[in-house]
């Protein structure tokens, strides 16, 4: 006996709901966290092999330089990330010289200076790329099944992951200092395919169907067709998700939200393909019924 996926179609959309609507307050309320990459300002990456370096020290080190703003975090054994509002290389060494009276064995791994006017121009950019990437799916979709509800629905739930993603980082960042990056851009980015890939899936099969029974209640045979390729959608995802997690466990601080981001993502993707575009359809028939 086959269940009957579409009966709770509400119930999916209720689930979706319940992500949705803090994730949107949040964003509303308290937007995303950007890192330097998008507020401009510079980093300094310092590593001490003696792991000597204390963080409420160095922070004293910082604020003597006039850098009452800075954020200090701590980036593996003996190393630290300190970012801060722009500055030169001149200053970039005074920080330096100042700490090694403190710690000697200090050494500089990284410093980086983005400007404030390059940071606004990636933000434009970011916001171009998702309303491109957008538009070519949806017009894609449409063409491919002949049907803009195809494209639509599609849609809605590719902005459903996304939404959901950026405000779970919109309220790491409020609680947790979460900064957002370009990796993250290429997180979100690379989610939206990957969400809509799935759906494609879905959707392909449910036109193979109404091929092969013109007749049959459209609901059946959306039914049908996540009950046909849910199993290989989870399974895929799952060797998808073990990945991650190693990577996120295992991996590097400055890979890290960048994994998580694909994570959240990979989960995202594969709920809506079949939980949140599949129902879609399935209202909007009901809606196009009703309106006959």
């Amino acid at each position: 006996m086959k269940l009957n996926f579409m009966k709770y179609k509400y119930f999916y959309f209720l689930i979706s709901a319940l992500f949705l609507i803090p994730c949107l307050f949040s964003l509303v309320s308290w937007s995303l966290e950007p890192a330097i990459d998008f507020s401009g300002g510079s980093i300094l990456e310092i590593k001490d092999p003696d792991l000597a370096v204390n963080k409420n020290k160095l922070e004293e080190v910082v604020k003597s330089q006039g850098l009452e703003q800075a954020s200090i975090k701590q980036s593996g054994e003996g190393g630290f990330i300190l970012r801060m509002k722009e500055i030169d290389k001149d200053k970039k060494e005074e920080i330096l010289e100042e700490a090694r009276k403190e710690f000697d064995q200090i050494k500089e791994v990284r410093f980086e200076t983005v400007g404030p006017t390059i940071g606004q121009e990636l933000i434009r950019k970011t916001v171009v790329a998702v309303l491109l990437a957008a538009g070519f799916i949806l017009v894609y979709l449409t063409l491919r099944f002949k049907d803009k509800k195809y494209g639509v629905c599609a849609l809605l739930a590719m902005f459903h992951d996304t939404f959901i993603l950026i405000g779970v980082f919109s309220l790491l960042g409020h609680f947790f200092d979460v900064k957002v990056d370009t990796l993250f851009v290429t997180a979100v980015l690379t989610i939206l395919s990957f969400s809509v890939h799935d759906t494609i899936v879905v959707y392909d099969r449910i036109r193979e169907s109404i091929r092969l029974k013109p007749k049959a209640e459209f609901e059946d045979l959306v039914n049908k067709a996540v009950a046909e390729t849910l199993t290989r959608s989870v399974n895929n995802s799952m060797t998808i998700i073990f990945m991650l997690l190693c990577l996120y466990l295992l991996g590097g601080q400055t890979i890290k939200w960048f994994i998580f981001a694909l994570l959240v993502g990979t989960i995202l993707g594969t709920y809506s393909s079949t939980f949140t575009a599949a129902p879609l359809l399935v209202v909007w028939e009901d809606l196009k019924a009703k309106k006959e």
